[in-house]
């Protein structure tokens, strides 16, 4: 009898590390992830995660969260949900979230490709942030970069009219090659004034490692897309 074929295994952007959990980061997790967690197997109303109506943002792969929690501090009449597949950036989020008292922030910590395309509504967000992913700088782990055409197709499909996808590395190859993808997309338009990369917006914090390539001299590539 002939087997059901098997769907392709789809190839990750990411290599899942449990890296070191703190006692502070540990305690976080255990007290505060019911509040601020989503459920990965459950499609997400917003207005029923943060309890109302808001202009809603989604940062893809936030690290140990310090810029997202800014962002969150700044701006708290939008709605921000991060998605991270590492604990300790979750843990140290939830420790942020709780330091700052912030309401406006919801976390994700799973696949963020797997959650934007099965629970993430479609024409909902008005914010996509992807800051400095992993470049995956060897040619031959190329493929593994987040930033592909069937990735952006996602992208504009979840965004709403006039939202925008933004995107920051500070490997200038991956600059280029996120650019030429996005402006592949007939959907997206580069809000550049030279047609390719931005100003950093202020509503982007530079975080500690970004002033530290700063000083040495490296360069930092934003982009930032509007869906028409």
């Amino acid at each position: 009898m002939l087997s059901e074929p098997t769907a392709p295994r789809r190839i990750r952007s990411f290599i899942r590390r449990q890296g070191r959990i703190t006692p502070g980061q540990e305690l976080a997790l255990a007290n505060h992830w019911d509040t601020f967690c989503l459920d990965p197997d459950a499609e997400c109303c917003f207005a029923e995660a943060f309890g109302r109506e808001a202009p809603t943002v989604l940062e893809i792969g936030f690290g140990n969260g310090e810029s997202l929690a800014q962002m969150a501090a700044d701006s708290p009449d939008t709605n921000f949900v991060g998605i991270e597949v590492h604990k300790p950036g979750v843990g140290h989020l939830l420790m942020l979230t709780e330091q700052l008292g912030l309401t406006n922030l919801r976390i994700y910590c799973h696949d963020a490709v797997e959650i934007l395309e099965r629970r993430i509504k479609d024409h909902s967000l008005d914010g996509i942030h992807l800051f400095f992913a992993d470049p995956w700088p060897k040619k031959k782990h190329h493929k593994r970069r987040i930033v592909r055409p069937e990735f952006i197709s996602t992208v504009v499909k979840k965004l709403k009219p006039g939202g925008y996808f933004h995107a920051a590395t500070d490997w200038e190859n991956y600059a280029q090659h996120m650019l030429e993808v996005l402006n592949a997309e007939p959907e997206l338009s580069n809000s550049g004034l030279t047609g390719d990369y931005c100003e950093r917006p202020e509503y982007r914090p530079v975080t500690k490692f970004e002033n530290r390539g700063l000083r040495l001299g490296h360069g930092v590539w934003d982009l930032i897309f509007i869906r028409n």
